[in-house]
């Protein structure tokens, strides 16, 4: 089905018109928001990986730019405008770089075959994952800017052809010992400014359009009720458990990413 082709129900417009399906796709979206309210991400990831089992990598690829896009914004103001603009201070250099190499690399998306790029995602990332959980500690203590510009062309080149760019921010702020409020904010921020550029960039690239718009749209209220109950829960876990769940949800990512990448 191509990104344009969305089936007109009783729900708005959908690419799905079995009942099962339509149920399934408003239940990812809750249990997407559910899990970035908790730890900060996983949005587009849940989203894209549900979806895609269900619509074509074109409309899932489309689906998710709303929700993220909104999600995020919530998720950065909920600590201040004041807050904000420290984190984009703080990390100015990696968010800029990111999001110009997000920019340029969208536009490959209709060529590139993603497959090995996914793949390698994944080994990267189950790996960091898989090694915090039995205890490896990786720490960078006072970046410089060329760790900062590097980290951020790699994670603005993997949003940009995958529409993944929250495991690789997870792992730099991981390593840099972020306390659990300022990296779910500093991850809003990020992640806000790159929803902007990707919507902006697949705005181009023919990805978002007027029928993929409208069913993103559609997907904003449940990812956002399920946000308010993630929100809940973040609120009353601690660092240390904090720390776990975002390991085990990156532990799940990785496993997701290197079966895109091996199924296609």
């Amino acid at each position: 089905m191509g990104a344009g082709l969305i089936q007109v129900n009783m729900f708005g417009f959908l690419p799905v018109s079995d009942p099962f399906e339509i149920y399934a796709v408003f239940a990812i979206a809750l249990l997407a928001g559910v899990v970035k309210g908790v730890v900060g991400f996983a949005l587009p990831l849940i989203l894209l990986s549900g979806l895609g089992s269900l619509v074509s990598a074109e409309i899932a690829l489309s689906a998710m730019i709303l929700p993220t896009l909104l999600g995020n914004v919530w998720q950065a103001l909920r600590y201040g405008i004041p807050a904000v603009l420290q984190s984009i201070r703080t990390h100015r250099r990696f968010i800029l770089t990111t999001c110009i190499v997000l920019l340029i690399s969208a536009q490959a998306v209709p060529y590139v075959n993603s497959n090995m790029l996914l793949l390698s995602l994944g080994v990267v990332i189950f790996s960091f994952s898989a090694m915090q959980l039995m205890g490896w500690q990786p720490r960078i203590g006072n970046p410089t800017p060329a760790v900062q510009i590097g980290v951020g062309a790699i994670t603005g080149a993997l949003g940009g052809i995958s529409s993944v760019w929250g495991p690789t921010t997870v792992m730099y702020l991981t390593a840099l010992k972020t306390e659990k409020t300022e990296q779910i904010r500093t991850q809003g921020v990020i992640y806000g400014l790159g929803a902007i550029t990707l919507a902006v960039a697949h705005t181009g690239s023919g990805i978002l359009n007027t029928d993929t718009a409208r069913f993103s749209a559609l997907l904003v209220v449940p990812s956002m009720l399920g946000l308010v109950v993630g929100f809940a829960i973040q609120d009353r876990i601690n660092q240390q458990v904090f720390g776990r769940v975002t390991m085990l949800v990156l532990l799940i990512a990785g496993l997701n990413l290197i079966r895109r990448g091996l199924l296609g």
